[in-house]
């Protein structure tokens, strides 16, 4: 369990886990309330960022008490043994798509790498533990038997991987190299009814290009509400992110567009919502109000706040589990809003 943050405390992670935000707090903030605050950014994905930060501080104008010095070095060791691990990922990431693109299997790299390097000013703001790989559904079992050739092993029952469209491979010589083959970036065959995100839903949200900023706030999104749902503070940074990369109306317009393209209405203005009252971003609010609400989404941005999400594995974790299980029955009960073909 992690240690319990202050109302004060809770902004002022919210303030370091933010990566345009300054990094300044006041010179009354102890040692010991620092290590609950490093305690609480590891656990939320956003450890780099905070340390950054810290940096960017200096170490002089830090605490010296309640042995954060210490934590401090061993935190950034750690930091730097991820960033090595995120580098090996990206190799064989780079090396399976390179097999891929010679048997002609089209596919495209999402979320991690991608996210650091499009989303994020600074790339080791963003590191990550595995490389998910999109493909066609039809290319899925070419896909699965190039992965294998790549030295991999597939380490998810086979049965429950294709009803999932998602499969996991660990490297043979390093188990703890993951690369994760999705036919759809939404697992749950609950919520596929209503939502779908694909390879070909992401090459129509880019219109000919890669990667543009609709296409990668709409992955973010699924990622938080769709994958995850909601369990640490990162999922939302890279939202917030994604909303800072969208530049103008046009933008704007072709993020809405996807969402009701792809069913994740509900999700985008859900995860909005909490994403804007959490870092205080007006915009984020605002588009999120542009999707007209119905009961669920009402429902849904009830039960997903920015308490809930922060307090995932603290005392008050069981009631946070329950917003974040009811909010899944809420997806699974959505009925689909019409989308003209």
């Amino acid at each position: 369990m992690l240690p319990d943050l202050s109302p004060a405390q809770e902004k002022l992670l919210i303030r370091l886990a933010d990566p345009e935000a300054a990094a300044d707090w006041g010179n009354d903030v102890s040692g010991a309330s620092l290590m609950a605050l490093l305690a609480n950014a590891e656990f939320h994905g956003v450890l780099p960022i905070v340390l950054r930060k810290f940096r960017e501080r200096g170490d002089a104008n830090l605490p010296k008490d309640a042995g954060l010095p210490q934590k401090l070095a061993e935190l950034r060791d750690q930091a730097t043994t991820a960033t090595g691990q995120s580098m090996l990922l990206q190799y064989h990431g780079d090396r399976i798509m390179k097999a891929l693109a010679a048997k002609s299997v089209p596919a495209r790299i999402v979320k991690g790498p991608v996210f650091a390097r499009k989303l994020y000013r600074q790339v080791a703001d963003r590191p990550f533990t595995d490389i998910d790989i999109l493909v066609d559904p039809a290319s899925i079992d070419e896909a699965n038997r190039t992965i294998a050739q790549c030295g991999f092993e597939l380490g998810s029952n086979e049965a429950e991987s294709r009803e999932l469209q998602e499969y996991k491979w660990l490297e043979k010589e390093n188990s703890s190299l993951l690369i994760e083959l999705h036919g759809n970036l939404v697992h749950d065959t609950g919520m596929r009814r209503r939502l779908s995100l694909g390879f070909r839903e992401l090459q129509t949200i880019d219109g000919g290009q890669t990667d543009t900023p609709a296409a990668l706030l709409t992955i973010a999104i699924v990622h938080a509400a769709g994958g995850h749902k909601f369990h640490r503070l990162q999922l939302c940074v890279d939202v917030l992110q994604g909303l800072r990369a969208l530049k103008s109306p046009e933008e704007e317009a072709r993020l809405l567009e996807a969402a009701r393209m792809t069913g994740i209405e509900l999700e985008l203005a859900t995860v909005l919502n909490v994403t804007g009252r959490l870092f205080g971003a007006a915009r984020a609010i605002e588009l999120a109000d542009r999707i007209k609400p119905d009961l669920s989404i009402r429902l849904a941005k009830w039960l997903i706040t920015g308490k809930m999400l922060l307090r995932v594995n603290s005392r008050d974790k069981m009631r946070s589990r329950l917003s974040r299980d009811a909010f899944r029955w809420v997806q699974r009960l959505a009925r689909p809003r019409p989308y003209p073909a």
